[in-house]
């Protein structure tokens, strides 16, 4: 149970207690309070995106298919299919997973838990695979009419 600060200094010169002795006990709760950390309450960990492209024919850059993840600032987006292969194995090795393997990245994607998934500093944005569309970079200066965007 936690008290208010301002109920504790409010108690404490109700019972007559000196005007330093109480600022000195309300300085030296304030330093306790923000030496504690609550354990529960870890810091949030900065993420980045990564998309893992699905490229079965070689056939780039068409008709892609991908899923988003996302992985901690820090680390290299090249470990995020190993990530995704740890969590696969976490899971194919419980009872479900013996029964309904995951074999591939799609799967691992889909099926895979994300409690497994946080485990490995790894969360899967999109469970279903999204279709990737290959883009030119430039954006045209001409005069663009309402007719060529639709």
């Amino acid at each position: 149970m936690k008290a208010d600060l301002n109920l504790v200094k409010h108690i404490l010169q109700r019972n007559s207690l000196d005007p330093r002795q109480t600022a000195k006990i309300i300085e030296e709760i304030t330093f306790e309070t923000k030496q504690q950390v609550d354990p529960d309450t870890a810091p949030a960990v900065k993420k980045q995106y990564v998309i893992l492209v699905s490229d079965p024919n070689d056939a780039l850059p068409r008709d892609l298919i991908g899923w988003i993840v996302q992985i901690p600032e820090e680390d290299s987006p090249l470990t995020t299919v190993q990530k995704l292969h740890r969590a696969a194995y976490d899971y194919n090795v419980t009872p479900k997973g013996r029964r309904i393997p995951i074999r591939t990245i799609g799967e691992a994607c889909e099926a895979t838990p994300s409690r497994l998934l946080k485990d490995h500093n790894a969360w899967v944005k999109t469970k279903e695979p999204v279709q990737i569309i290959s883009v030119v970079n430039d954006i045209p200066t001409d005069k663009i009419s309402r007719d060529d965007l639709q």
